[in-house]
């Protein structure tokens, strides 16, 4: 099952895609896997027409409602062409006799992608225009118009937070391995300290951070923000809170945060400068509880990765390795979902 979602049958994408993509040149000369994308298998075609870029479901035994592909093809459809960049969507697939599992193909958005939040090798200016168009990206997607992209049915309404704190508990239960104490009390902590519903009602993305966006190449516009898996209509606060979330990781290829690093010689915004100026793009005054909805990322990130890790163990793992890797971080998370609260 591992190997099925390392390669692809590039003769039966071939004859799918003369057949419902209108344009389509092939054959495909070329196809490669990215290491990224834990969750859905993504890779590079190349073809005498273009570059795409073709995401997939894992094949196999999935937990429900995990790696909504189709999900994914209908939000950035949506979103073409608005202040939020995406990368231009053709066609869709759900057909699992195809390949095994449902896909769609997209444009390749030719750029600059950052692992890090840090930017090795750029300097000061490009660290500061990136992350404050980062900033800027982010409240334009909450100030998207959902009824006017027809998206006003993409989640269902009601208590965004209490909502995702079930469905991630469930997805939590359905892949533990292990008993670990602190994800329990995080569980319990979050349902104890659950705010008021504030009426705010957005599209989010959901794992809204650096490394999945695409940056022009010789400056700092962003071009694409990747990865609409957990996109949803939900509360804006969580993608906020998600950003900084990422930050207080260990600095480094796997942490991929920011924790001990000297931001201002960097040229980085603390994480209260990041957030006035987000609250500033969109007109708040200030975002109380902010505590709350940081612990809730990191519960949520501990779910993800405790999905990650039940994959590796089942044997369909996008990048085994890499996920047995990531799974240690789970108990991590839940501890600093606990101590956020105190924030």
């Amino acid at each position: 099952m591992t190997q099925q979602t390392q390669t692809l049958d590039a003769g039966a994408v071939d004859a799918w895609l003369r057949d419902n993509l209108p344009g389509w040149q092939g054959p495909i000369e070329e196809q490669r896997k990215f290491a990224t994308g834990q969750s859905n298998p993504t890779f590079l075609l190349v073809t005498p027409g273009g570059r795409y870029v073709l995401r997939r479901k894992p094949p196999g035994k999935l937990l429900k409602s995990a790696h909504a592909v189709d999900r994914e093809f209908r939000v950035q459809k949506a979103l073409w062409g608005s202040q939020v960049p995406v990368p231009r969507v053709h066609v869709l697939c759900e057909d699992d006799s195809v390949i095994g599992s449902a896909f769609y193909v997209m444009d390749h958005v030719e750029g600059r992608n950052f692992k890090e939040p840090t930017m090795p090798g750029v300097d000061n200016a490009t660290r500061a225009g990136v992350i404050d168009e980062m900033n800027r990206v982010l409240a334009a997607l909450h100030m998207v118009d959902i009824d006017a992209v027809g998206l006003s049915d993409f989640g269902p309404p009601g208590n965004y937070f209490e909502r995702q704190l079930a469905r991630w508990t469930r997805q939590y239960r359905a892949s533990e391995t292990e008993t670990l104490p602190a994800m329990d009390r995080l569980i319990e902590a979050l349902a104890a300290n659950m705010p008021e519903d504030d009426g705010q009602r957005t599209l989010v993305h959901g794992d809204y951070r650096i490394d999945n966006m695409i940056f022009a190449s010789d400056g700092t516009e962003c071009l694409a923000v990747l990865d609409w898996e957990l996109s949803t209509i939900g509360h804006p606060y969580a993608d906020l809170a998600s950003v900084i979330m990422q930050w207080q990781m260990p600095a480094g290829s796997e942490g991929r945060g920011l924790a001990g690093i000297d931001r201002a010689a960097l040229g980085l915004p603390s994480d209260e400068e990041f957030i006035a100026r987000y609250c500033e793009r969109r007109g708040l005054s200030e975002i109380e509880n902010f505590g709350f909805y940081l612990s809730f990322c990191f519960f949520r990130m501990a779910g993800i990765i405790q999905g990650v890790l039940k994959r590796a163990l089942d044997g369909n793992a996008s990048n085994p390795e890499r996920a047995l890797k990531l799974g240690r971080y789970v108990p991590v998370f839940a501890e600093h979902g606990l101590k956020a609260l105190e924030r």
